[in-house]
C-alpha cells in the first residue's frame, strides 16, 4: 500500500463523482471529494484554495477555468500540489487513469503542474 508519503493526495472537486473517491481509497489512496466534506457550489479558485490548504493535488473536469488558473499560478509565482485535468470520463475510466498517474509520478513531480489525463 501508499504508506511512504511519495503518493500523491487527491482533492476532487465537485465535478467528479464521488465514488472515483472511494475507489482509489480502497487501493491505498488519500482521497478527498468536495461532496464528502460539503464543497459544492465554491468557485474553482476556492476549490483550488482548499486542495492547497490540504496539501492535495485538485482533480477537475473543468478543463478551460483550471488551464487560466495554472497559467496565472506560473506568473504570479503562486505555488499549488498539482492540478490534474481530463474531459469528462466514465468513473472506471477515470479511476484508471488515475491510478495510472498516482503511480507514476510522486507527489513532488506533480507539484506546481497542470497535469493532463
Amino acid at each position: 500500500m501508499n504508506y511512504n508519503g511519495l503518493f500523491a493526495k487527491l482533492y476532487l472537486d465537485e465535478d467528479i463523482h464521488k465514488r472515483v473517491a472511494s475507489a482509489l481509497r480502497i487501493r491505498g489512496f488519500d482521497v478527498v471529494s468536495a461532496h464528502e466534506i460539503e464543497n459544492k457550489g465554491i468557485s474553482d479558485q476556492q476549490q483550488l484554495d482548499y486542495a492547497i490548504s490540504q496539501k492535495r493535488s485538485l482533480v477537475s473536469f473543468n478543463i478551460g477555468d483550471y488551464v487560466k488558473i495554472h497559467k496565472e499560478y506560473i506568473i504570479l509565482s503562486k505555488k499549488h500540489y498539482g492540478i490534474i485535468i481530463s474531459e469528462q470520463l466514465p468513473i472506471g475510466e477515470l479511476v484508471n487513469r488515475l491510478l495510472e498517474l498516482l503511480n507514476k509520478f510522486t507527489a513532488d513531480e506533480l507539484e506546481d503542474n497542470l497535469w493532463w489525463l
